[in-house]
């Protein structure tokens, strides 16, 4: 029995590299070589990550705003609170009316703060000497040329505080699309533009990130609103008016453009 072990063993040996071999060369069958296509061996020298550059793409789209949400009310002040809330009801019911005449929809109307509070005698006493409401609600315009109109409308209605307005699109999920594809754009050119000064050329994208916080800004005024980054940008582009966009009612609003914005990060591999 101990001489039938090893014999064994060395069948299975001999076995096994038989079969190998007629794995690798065919053992005479007709059987092709295994061998590593070439475009296998360019895509990994393409996506060599141990030499990449790693660049950023920014876009911006300048849009004619079509939509406007604006944030009105009513400070009441009166010596009791059942007395000022009844002013206050009758007062920002009045701007309501006037509001929806300029043909706003009653869905587009709602309460934005509503808080009434106590008016001291002074800073240092507790005396309530009043009590002070303020209601404001906020509207969205779906016609952005009807702003001064309904401005207008709300202030001889009685409204006696004006928030905030802001202009933006509807069509932002559109516009952020085309924001993000230029800006990957602008950053793969970025990319060949530095390979190619350090000698190399830029292969395959290894990696690509979305700043999302940059899509999108409203704001009218100075360097920190509608001009904001404007030297860091790859990409400005104009999106063309449609519609009634083109138009203005004159007024005291110009509907000018917002800058729908994107930002991405990207590594490309040399090669």
């Amino acid at each position: 029995m101990s001489h039938i072990r090893p014999l064994i063993s060395i069948c299975s040996g001999i076995a096994i590299g038989a079969l190998l071999l007629t794995t690798l060369f065919g053992a005479g069958l007709g059987a092709a070589p295994l061998a590593l296509r070439p475009e296998t061996v360019e895509g990994a020298t393409d996506c060599d990550a141990g030499r990449s550059v790693q660049v950023s793409g920014a876009a911006t789209i300048n849009v004619v705003p079509d939509r406007v949400l604006v944030k009105l009310g009513v400070q009441t002040n009166g010596a009791t609170p059942d007395g000022v809330l009844e002013e206050n009801m009758a007062a920002i019911q009045r701007v309501i009316d006037a509001v929806r005449k300029v043909g706003v929809a009653p869905e587009d109307i709602s309460t934005d703060y509503y808080i009434v509070y106590p008016v001291y005698s002074d800073y240092d006493s507790l005396h309530i000497k009043g009590y002070r409401l303020d209601n404001v609600v906020a509207v969205t315009l779906r016609d952005a040329n009807q702003t001064g109109n309904l401005l207008v409308a709300a202030l001889k209605a009685g409204a006696n505080e004006v928030v905030d307005v802001q202009f933006y699109t509807s069509e932002l999920r559109r516009y952020r699309d085309e924001a993000r594809a230029l800006a990957l754009t602008a950053a793969q050119e970025k990319a060949q533009a530095l390979a190619e000064t350090s000698g190399a050329a830029a292969g395959c994208l290894l990696r690509v990130d979305e700043n999302s916080s940059s899509y999108y800004t409203g704001y009218w005024w100075g360097w920190s609103g509608r001009n904001s980054g404007l030297m860091s940008q790859n990409v400005v582009q104009n999106a063309a008016p449609t519609g009634s966009d083109a138009a203005s009612d004159g007024g005291p609003v110009s509907l000018g453009r917002i800058a729908v914005r994107a930002e991405v990060n990207a590594s490309y591999a040399l090669k």
